[in-house]
């Protein structure tokens, strides 16, 4: 655990869509990858090489840099048993640690409810889009979702606690029918003046926020601003969620055009995001983890590459102890996984690690079992 004073956050930015990890994390010198890659490659000269064998994609040139200065885990080969490439089932393994079995409840729902056992704060949790994502859900868990920190608000327009809880009453009502009364209507009701509540606090962070770092316009780049604007105004939020809009990395086509202006998004997002936290001296309160569903085909399909399984992931932040997690899977056509990259790494290894050493808690309840963690933080 680190010595900073502030208790630390942690910012999930998920890249839906399943970004391709052999063109994101390249394993620039193997014969093999250009023998299944003859159309969508990263020509080896191009390759922002961290050692002799792999390396960054060239529009991920901040991240390198973060890289270089031991601020950076390449977690390798991630993934977990019996790959899904269903979008939306393997988003729903990532979300509650759970491959074998549907379950209801998110891992870091889990994580807020001990963060928060006696719900003191309305803010413990954060999410910046549209939707609640899953990994966020728990019972009896309020987190607060913004789709635009600029003008968020739930029935803000409303003066006084008597008229919104009569609205609040109101949609209770209306959804009565469908949920049942009694406990479900009451805890609706709860969460939704929970809500509220924090939709008044929140809607003061850019009051108080001054910075020289200037984000870009994609929608990502703006929540993150947004995540920094709460992390600075103190609110003692400790967990923030957002990430590109459904879909967006999901190249099955024109995937030379498509992922360098993704990355370069995305990579310039986080940038500024550190800069910005360094400028405000809390870059040692704050990592990040970054991940997506699964990885793609070995082989592309001539303009794109198809859904396949295992991926590379990301933790970032002066906190985290930089390098390489994990081994980087076989690209050997006898190695592979049905025609995918073999993972290797199970992504709990890596939410144990983050939960123990970063967020203070005791993973074994949140993931249902115990895993060995990576030395991830410093």
């Amino acid at each position: 655990m680190t010595s900073n004073k502030k208790d630390p956050v942690l910012v999930v930015l998920q890249m839906t869509g399943a970004y391709d990890a052999l063109n994101t994390f390249i394993p620039y010198s193997d014969p093999h990858y250009m023998d299944h890659r003859p159309v969508v490659n990263i020509a080896p000269e191009d390759v922002l090489a961290v050692d002799d064998k792999v390396g960054f994609h060239p529009a991920m040139a901040p991240i390198k840099e973060m890289y270089d200065q031991g601020k950076v885990a390449v977690l390798q080969g991630i993934g977990y048993p019996n790959p899904n490439r269903s979008h939306f089932r393997s988003l729903d393994i990532w979300h509650t640690a759970e491959p074998e079995k549907m379950i209801s409840e998110g891992w870091l729902g889990k994580a807020i409810r001990d963060l928060d056992p006696n719900k003191e704060n309305i803010l413990t949790a954060v999410n910046f889009g549209r939707g609640l994502p899953r990994a966020l859900a728990a019972s009896g868990v309020s987190v607060a979702s913004v789709g635009d920190l600029s003008n968020y608000g739930v029935l803000t327009g409303m003066q006084g606690a008597d008229d919104r809880s009569e609205a609040l009453d109101i949609f209770a009502r209306m959804y009565a029918p469908m949920i049942g009364t009694g406990p479900v209507s009451d805890y609706l009701s709860q969460t939704g003046l929970d809500a509220l509540r924090g939709a008044d606090i929140l809607s003061d962070a850019p009051k108080t926020y001054s910075s020289s770092v200037e984000y870009g316009g994609s929608p990502l780049a703006q929540w993150i601003k947004n995540i920094a604007q709460v992390h600075l105004a103190d609110f003692g939020t400790r967990i923030f969620y957002t990430g590109v809009n459904p879909g967006t990395f999901d190249t099955h086509a024109n995937e030379n055009i498509t992922l360098p202006k993704l990355w370069g998004d995305v990579s310039n997002a986080i940038a500024d995001f550190h800069e910005d936290l360094k400028e405000h001296n809390a870059n040692e309160e704050v990592v990040i983890l970054l991940f997506t569903e699964f990885g793609r085909r070995v082989v592309d399909n001539g303009s794109g590459t198809d859904h396949g399984s295992g991926s590379v992931a990301f933790m970032i932040g002066d906190a985290v102890k930089g390098g390489l997690y994990g081994e980087y899977p076989s690209l050997e056509p006898e190695k592979l996984d049905s025609g995918d990259l073999h993972w290797n790494n199970d992504f709990r290894r890596t939410y144990a690690s983050i939960l123990e050493q970063w967020m203070g808690l005791d993973a074994n309840p949140i993931l249902g079992d115990t895993y060995e963690q990576f030395d991830l933080i410093r």
